[in-house]
């Protein structure tokens, strides 16, 4: 079969100089320290979700946001998870919080030091890394294992 069920999402990493815009998300199930995104919706263009969540979350348009890598698995329940990352230094707008969560600008250098959400720390690498476009999680004997691509 090729076809499978298929949940879309995104992030974004905004960048002015030195510093990117971290997104402090509020959860039980994902919270810390991530880059604002969120869930597209269907018949949505990848592009427009990204500028949409990015709004929402934070407040500010983004433009020309560009496709950095994927990050992808294979849930229990056989359907497959995505998460198209992206990253931009185009923006407008006044910078606010969400309900999702409090945002606010740090120096990059300083990114890994953070309390980050689960997995953040290897998306870094992929936003931050030209020659890697792919984070892949899969089950090897029952334990989740990943592989940067």
């Amino acid at each position: 079969m090729r076809t499978e069920t298929v949940t879309l999402t995104n992030m974004c990493m905004i960048c002015d100089g030195d510093k990117i815009l971290v997104q402090d998300k509020i959860g039980d199930v994902w919270g810390g320290v991530t880059f604002p995104g969120g869930h597209v919706e269907k018949g949505e263009s990848f592009t427009d979700a990204v500028i949409r969540e990015v709004f929402e979350e934070t407040g500010l348009t983004i433009r020309s946001p560009q496709l950095c890598g994927i990050k992808d698995w294979t849930r229990d329940d056989g359907s497959r998870y995505m998460v198209l990352t992206y990253k931009t230094d185009k923006f407008s707008g006044e910078l606010r919080s969400s309900e999702e969560g409090e945002c606010y600008w740090v120096n990059k250098s300083d990114f890994l030091s953070l309390k980050l959400a689960d997995t953040m720390e290897e998306y870094f690498k992929m936003f931050c890394d030209d020659d890697i476009s792919e984070l892949f999680y899969y089950k090897e004997n029952g334990e989740w294992k990943s592989t940067l691509k």
